[in-house]
């Protein structure tokens, strides 16, 4: 792996701080999150019922999450119905241990893989690739920071901080390739080399967008076509299922079909939507139209213990469409790989701290403005703000060591202190803007001042008014 795989989420901070020295990465991050907010904008003008959606979409989630043994068992059972086999991965060393060892059952050594955030959770290529059969990425996002060796920085779109020229100079450096900034360019050179791997594919792996406990279907969206030939071609099929990710009726996925793309990628429907009901019986009479062998591996990996929180579980409503990043503030500047986390963003600060813990995760709740875009821009109406301070809360009361968020959140709760014991006198009020316009006009107490200096070290300070309003309104407003 690159320079990112020593990036933990505790070290969002000093991640952060470089992130935001990186002027060729804050300029691609901020312009490819402003497309993807007008591309959303403009798909929601065409569903009037919008805020019905999100209303069933949420209210579906949660009813499926206060019975998630039920729906689970459900699902399991239906599928294996359908020939499906069902593997449970308590963690994610038993998922890449299942994985592995249905690999070698089969001898496959040559495996593809669709996108999947699921499978990046849980380091299932690194896993393999110890076993001698690391499966090659075949989404162009992953497969770019695959040959980067890189994580994703995104959960749409992984490899939204490279820029055109990056990806030519990686391409010339790893395949040998004549230098061309030109996308259609690389995007021929990538389907030429990605080809022969399906051709060659005993194995293909996938991730889960959805499950459908009526009748055991598995649903995965895409754009590129990748996901249907790696769910068709090899003789085997194997895709990881976070838990969270079943629904209770084929009805309901019409709901979802609906939120997803718009919030995503500002799309009416993704351009491919695979519906995978059991493997390829072989009916008489009609060709091969999937896998012998199709594997399904529930995933746990902490889920089930957010799921009976009942203040934290609405955490695995998320249904990974990526809106909150867009729409956020901090990843806008820094990008995701200062989480240091396979999850980013709004959903990666509330998510990566309960499946990791947070004693390695404490940090990442208070990687947040609050300015509540998040759950604005949620099609689940996760309440994303309210979590990051129930997190908080939990990290300053001592459920994750370290003095860290402690000392923040005391010198955070000092300086509300001081503002209201200022602002509860006119005379205090007065003599406090008056001391601020002086540090103003200090260039020297910007830079000692801790919450100065931090602000001042990224961005221009707000230039205080030489007079004050009252001052100004009673002269008439001169």
């Amino acid at each position: 792996m690159s320079g990112h795989s020593h990036r933990t989420p505790d070290g969002f901070a000093a991640q952060a701080r470089e992130a935001l020295g990186d002027r060729t990465l804050t300029q691609a991050m901020r312009r490819v999150t402003d497309l993807f907010a007008e591309r959303r904008a403009a798909a929601l003008e065409t569903v009037p019922d919008w805020q019905e959606l999100r209303q069933q979409a949420r209210a579906i989630k949660l009813h499926t999450l206060a019975r998630l043994d039920h729906y689970l068992a459900q699902f399991a059972g239906a599928a294996a119905k359908n020939g499906a086999i069902v593997h449970w991965a308590e963690d994610a060393a038993a998922a890449c241990r299942i994985v592995g060892e249905l690999a070698q059952v089969h001898r496959a050594t040559r495996l593809v893989k669709s996108k999947s955030m699921a499978t990046e959770e849980i380091h299932l290529n690194a896993a393999l690739a110890a076993a001698g059969t690391e499966p090659v990425e075949t989404d162009l996002g992953e497969w770019i920071i695959q040959l980067a060796g890189e994580m994703p920085s995104h959960i749409i779109v992984p490899a939204i901080h490279k820029t055109r020229q990056q990806i030519s100079e990686l391409f010339v450096d790893k395949l040998g390739v004549a230098p061309s900034d030109e996308p259609t360019v690389l995007a021929a050179e990538a389907r030429e080399r990605l080809r022969q791997h399906f051709a060659e594919a005993d194995m293909g792996i996938s991730g889960v967008n959805f499950g459908v406990a009526e009748t055991g279907t598995i649903l995965v969206l895409e754009n590129e076509g990748n996901a249907r030939m790696t769910t068709t071609l090899p003789k085997v099929h194997v895709a990881v299922m976070g838990i969270e990710k079943v629904i209770p009726r084929f009805a309901d996925l019409e709901v979802f079909l609906r939120l997803l793309p718009r919030s995503g990628t500002g799309q009416h429907l993704t351009s491919y939507q695979s519906l995978l009901t059991g493997p390829d019986v072989g009916v008489p009479g009609r060709a091969g139209q999937g896998p012998r062998e199709l594997h399904l591996v529930l995933l746990d990996n902490g889920r089930a213990n957010i799921a009976v929180d009942e203040t934290m579980r609405e955490t695995l409503a998320c249904i990974r469409c990526g809106a909150c990043l867009n729409a956020c503030p901090v990843y806008q500047s820094v990008g995701g790989h200062a989480y240091g986390a396979v999850y980013p963003g709004p959903i990666g600060a509330i998510l990566t701290p309960q499946l990791q813990g947070m004693h390695q995760a404490a940090a990442l709740p208070f990687a947040s403005s609050l300015c509540g875009a998040c759950k604005d821009v949620c099609p689940v109406q996760i309440d994303i703000p309210s979590l990051l301070l129930e997190l908080r809360k939990r990290a300053v009361e001592g459920e994750a060591p370290g003095a860290a968020p402690a000392k923040r959140a005391a010198f955070e709760a000092l300086t509300w202190k001081l503002w209201a014991w200022f602002v509860r006198s006119p005379g205090r009020y007065r003599f406090a803007a008056a001391m601020a316009r002086l540090g103003d006009k200090l260039p020297l107490v910007k830079r000692l001042l801790p919450p100065m200096r931090a602000w001042a070290s990224s961005r221009a300070l707000p230039r205080l008014a030489k007079r004050p309003f009252r001052a100004g309104h009673k002269d008439g407003g001169s």
